[in-house]
């Protein structure tokens, strides 16, 4: 599927499909989106001194960029695991056109930014400190077949209902659900009903949060 860059309101860039008219984040603003659905409402409301996090999907490295953000800023001791799925991952020119390391302060940014996306795939590279990766390139619907630590946080970042139902049904999370400990946290950016219920019938117990700009609500989900 053909993919172009476009640019969000927050200055961010994200990838467009143009045969599904879907963008890969929120048009309001990708950065904006991937800080408040994935960290202020997923890393930072996590505390474990090893956390291990499962991404749906890796896309275009955002999410794993934010996290190793906040990560720097924070405890360095503390050691995250960072699990990725992704069966359509990007080519070198889409990640250079993306540029993500340049909405960071940081000088170190560049190189780690290279690093997350040419990190082998199938292997464990520690990215920083205390931080390790493993890309997984698989459909989503073979979670099952994959070995996995005891999940603590899920980002739960498939494309939209609109051009992916399948992705927002139970049987995925099912799957996800059953790589999860207790107490283990799914976020996601959407607040559809239908996944709230879905959701309720797997034991977790939900909540509706305030959205990222221009999007009134998102839901966190406690594995009980």
């Amino acid at each position: 599927m053909k993919r172009e860059i476009k640019t969000t309101n927050d200055g961010s860039k994200t990838l467009f499909i143009n045969d599904l008219n879907e963008n890969y984040h929120s048009h309001h603003g990708a950065l904006q989106e991937a800080e408040h659905v994935f960290i202020k409402n997923g890393l930072n409301l996590t505390n474990y001194y090893e956390i291990n996090i499962l991404e749906l999907g890796f896309g275009t490295g955002l999410n794993v960029l934010v996290t190793i953000n906040e990560h720097l800023k924070t405890d360095k001791n503390h050691v995250i695991n960072y699990f990725t799925l992704e069966k359509y991952p990007i080519n070198e020119s889409e990640m250079n056109d993306l540029a993500y390391f340049e909405l960071f302060d940081n000088p170190e940014f560049k190189n780690i930014y290279q690093k997350i996306h040419l990190a082998e795939w199938e292997k464990s590279v520690e990215i920083v400190s205390n931080f390790n990766l493993k890309k997984i390139k698989c459909d989503f619907f073979d979670l099952n077949t994959i070995d996995l630590p005891k999940i603590n946080l899920v980002y739960f970042d498939c494309f939209g209902a609109r051009v992916q139902p399948d992705l927002w049904e139970k049987p995925l999370f099912e799957l996800v659900s059953d790589k999860m400990a207790v107490n283990g946290l799914l976020t996601t950016y959407s607040s559809k009903g239908s996944v709230r219920r879905i959701l309720q019938e797997l034991d977790f117990k939900v909540e509706k949060k305030q959205g990222p700009p221009g999007k009134r609500e998102m839901i966190n989900a406690v594995k009980l």
